[in-house]
C-alpha cells in the first residue's frame, strides 16, 4: 500500500471514529446536550483537527442522518428484488419501514427531527439527506408503477402521488407523537394493532380488484 493510499484509509477510519462517537451521544443524550468540545474529548481529538472532517455540529448530525436514511434505502432495495405483484411490493416496503422504525428508532427519531425548523436549509447536507429520502420515496413510486403495470393497482391512479401519501403515512404513522399513542389506547386499540391496520385501510383503495385483496389482507 503506498503512502497516499494509507493517509486516505486513516482519514476515512478517523472520520468513522467521529460518526461513531457522535452517533453514541446523539442517541443518548440528543442534539442540544452536546457539543463538539464534547466529540472531540470523546475521540481524543483537538477540536480543530474534528473541525477538518466536519465544518459544525449540525454538519456531523446530518451526517448520521445520513446512515440511517442509508440503512432504510438498503432495505427498500431488497424488497425491490422479490418476485412478487407491485402491490405487494408496496406492503413489503410498508414493512420495512416499520422493521426499520423498530430495529432503529434513535435513526428514526434523528431523522424526524433534522426535518423541523431548527436546522438550516441552506446546509449542502439538508439537500443531501432530502435527495436520500426521495431516493426511498422514488422506489415506493416505482413499485406502485409495476402494480399499476401488472394490473395489482388502479391503472387511474398516480404513482408518484401515491408514493406520496403512503410515504408520508409510513413516517406520519412511525414517528407518531406520545399523546397520540395515548389517545389510541385510551380507545383500548394498541399502537401496534394500531400501525398493523394501515394496510387494511389503503390497500382497498388502491387495489384492482379490492374485494380479494381485502380476503388475503396484508398488513405491517
Amino acid at each position: 500500500m503506498g503512502i497516499s493510499e494509507r493517509k486516505i484509509r486513516e482519514k476515512e477510519q478517523r472520520r468513522k471514529e467521529i460518526l461513531d462517537t457522535a452517533e453514541r451521544l446523539f442517541f443518548s443524550r440528543g442534539y442540544d446536550d452536546v457539543s463538539m468540545d464534547g466529540i472531540a474529548h470523546e475521540v481524543e481529538l483537538n477540536k480543530a483537527t474534528l473541525y477538518l472532517y466536519f465544518k459544525n455540529k449540525e454538519a456531523l448530525f446530518a451526517a448520521i442522518v445520513l446512515r440511517g436514511i442509508g440503512i432504510l434505502q438498503e432495505k427498500y432495495e431488497e424488497c425491490m428484488k422479490t418476485q412478487v405483484p407491485g402491490i405487494a411490493k408496496v406492503v413489503l416496503l410498508g414493512q420495512a419501514y416499520y422493521r426499520f422504525s423498530d430495529e432503529h428508532p434513535d435513526y428514526l427519531r434523528l431523522i424526524k427531527f433534522y426535518g423541523t425548523e431548527r436546522f438550516s436549509t441552506e446546509n449542502p447536507c439538508t439537500a443531501e439527506i432530502g435527495k436520500g429520502y426521495g431516493t426511498c420515496r422514488l422506489i415506493l413510486r416505482d413499485a406502485v408503477q409495476e402494480g399499476i403495470d401488472d394490473g395489482t393497482i388502479r391503472a387511474d391512479l398516480d404513482p408518484w402521488l401515491i408514493s406520496m401519501y403512503l410515504m408520508i403515512s409510513f413516517m406520519g404513522i412511525l414517528s407518531m407523537e406520545d399523546k397520540w399513542k395515548r389517545v389510541i389506547e385510551e380507545e383500548g386499540f394498541s399502537y401496534e394493532q394500531f400501525s398493523r391496520e394501515f394496510f387494511r385501510f389503503i390497500l382497498p383503495a388502491i387495489s384492482s380488484d379490492p374485494p380479494r385483496l381485502t380476503a388475503k389482507n396484508p398488513s405491517f
